[in-house]
């Protein structure tokens, strides 16, 4: 942990802890706030390397059947702003990326607002996300866009990013000489994406990715932003699961549906926090729970949850091609793995593939 966790994080006031409050994280261990929100239910899995129970407990353990308990869930809106505007997702590629890698990435933000692809599609997944408002009853935004991209081949903070390093990326890529990117932060969601030789603080060991804002003492401005790795070399058993598994599951992997098990891996934990992003860009929308800095987001809630049935250590129901891949949603010309989000009108997770639709 670096200084701006174990310093300010736990040592300023609850004013101060607002301001420097470290990034909201895409999965996360059980904090006792959420294990008093959802009565004990598992709301967020991954094969974290500190967690081993009994291997039977890994493939049969906790609720296959999520919505029971959604009486426990009290997600609430605290009357912030929602991205309700047009949204632009501007890439940032930190270090060495492939190009056939960034199409992957970049055909998943396209297919957000492809609602002529083949059903399960992406924008099927997207219209739970629509239906939450601002508090003038305004939806979010229909229109998912890829803006303008900013790439740094030369890692020019290093291979080894903090918290708060990850912010300066972003001020060099909206500060720099050349093609800097626009500065949106009303619409805004700047992507922070690493190759898989990066390392990021807390990364495998409790975080596939994060969001927050910026610090404009930092940036110089306020904007939504979020990172995501490439989990590929450090821990695809872990953030790429279940195109990889640890060891000590008695699993076999799936195929990914792109043929890549990093980027496969990394396109669920981008539509994780793009929704979150969506939800929350502020940290005072959409979440469960009293405090801010340990929110409960639309996405945690359904962390680990790709079809029906899904719960516990149990993905749900999702589809295999006749190439053998595994998928749950098309979208522009691909195929793609997407956890699914929370539903605050039915109460319960859902996704394009649900069969109870």
């Amino acid at each position: 942990m670096s200084h701006f966790s174990d310093t300010n994080h736990h040592h300023r006031s609850s004013k101060s802890k607002m301001a420097l409050a470290p990034p909201l994280t895409a999965a996360r261990t059980l904090a006792p706030l959420v294990l008093f929100l959802l009565s004990g239910s598992v709301i967020c899995w991954r094969p974290w390397p500190n967690t081993r129970p009994n291997s039977t407990d890994f493939l049969y353990g906790g609720s296959k059947k999520y919505e029971g308990s959604s009486e426990f869930v009290h997600l609430k809106y605290h009357m912030g702003p929602v991205l309700t505007a047009n949204i632009t997702v501007y890439p940032i590629w930190y270090g060495t990326w492939q190009s056939s890698q960034k199409r992957i990435i970049r055909a998943f933000i396209g297919s957000i607002s492809a609602v002529d692809s083949k059903p399960p599609s992406v924008a099927g997944w997207w219209k739970t996300i629509q239906l939450y408002t601002d508090q003038t009853g305004n939806n979010i935004s229909q229109n998912v866009l890829v803006g303008e991209e900013k790439n740094d081949r030369f890692y020019s903070h290093g291979k080894s990013l903090t918290r708060l390093s990850v912010q300066s990326v972003i001020k060099s890529a909206v500060t720099s000489t050349t093609r800097p990117l626009p500065i949106n932060p009303k619409s805004g969601v700047y992507l922070l994406l690493t190759s898989s030789d990066v390392y990021v603080q807390d990364f495998c060991n409790n975080v596939c990715g994060f969001h927050y804002f910026t610090f404009p003492s930092i940036v110089g401005y306020t904007l939504p932003y979020a990172w995501v790795g490439n989990s590929a070399k450090f821990c695809p058993g872990v953030c790429a699961y279940p195109f990889a598994v640890p060891d000590y599951i008695p699993a076999k992997a799936v195929k990914p549906p792109n043929g890549d098990v990093g980027v496969d891996g990394m396109i669920s934990v981008i539509a994780h926090e793009i929704a979150e992003l969506s939800t929350n860009p502020l940290v005072n929308a959409w979440y469960a729970g009293q405090d801010p800095i340990f929110p409960v987001e639309i996405a945690d809630l359904c962390e680990g949850i790709y079809g029906t049935g899904g719960g516990g250590s149990y993905t749900g129901q999702m589809m295999t091609g006749r190439d053998g891949a595994t998928f749950n949603m098309n979208g522009i010309r691909r195929r793609f793995l997407v956890q699914w989000v929370w539903n605050h009108l039915l109460n319960y997770c859902t996704g394009p593939n649900a069969l109870d639709q």
